[in-house]
């Protein structure tokens, strides 16, 4: 069964409503989903950020309750480790953050769905962008 790990940004467009992302998640059984801690804390810093959005806290509680949140594990960091090294040997580079949902999903052997081009410069990465 093939791994769809969401990225930030497709759980934010999910959260808006976006009808091409809604639509493939319905489509996919739910134990085929899952994001990366990362991406937990990412969505969790950004309601912290918000002194108001009941209504997002509640969405964003309800998909962290029903989605498989990934830890990170040892695999993980070194997939993290050879990544930033290759990275960095080819002068490219990607946000912290970025680069340690880039190593998850590889870890995970999982496809990363994201909107976010910046992705594209990681080897060996499988990409699918569902944002309609």
């Amino acid at each position: 069964m093939t791994r769809y790990m969401l990225d930030t940004n497709t759980v934010s467009y999910l959260m808006r409503g976006d009808i091409g992302v809604a639509k493939k998640v319905r489509n996919i059984p739910m134990d085929a989903v899952c994001i990366s801690v990362i991406t937990e804390a990412e969505l969790l810093y950004g309601l912290a950020k918000r002194s108001s959005g009941g209504r997002l806290r509640e969405l964003v509680k309800r998909l962290l309750d029903r989605i498989d949140v990934l830890p990170w594990d040892r695999e993980v960091a070194i997939r993290f480790g050879d990544l930033r090294a290759h990275l960095e040997r080819k002068g490219m580079t990607l946000g912290p953050l970025d680069m340690q949902i880039a190593a998850h999903a590889l870890a995970e052997a999982a496809v990363l769905v994201t909107n976010d081009r910046a992705f594209l410069q990681v080897p060996e990465l499988e990409i699918e962008n569902w944002v309609a």
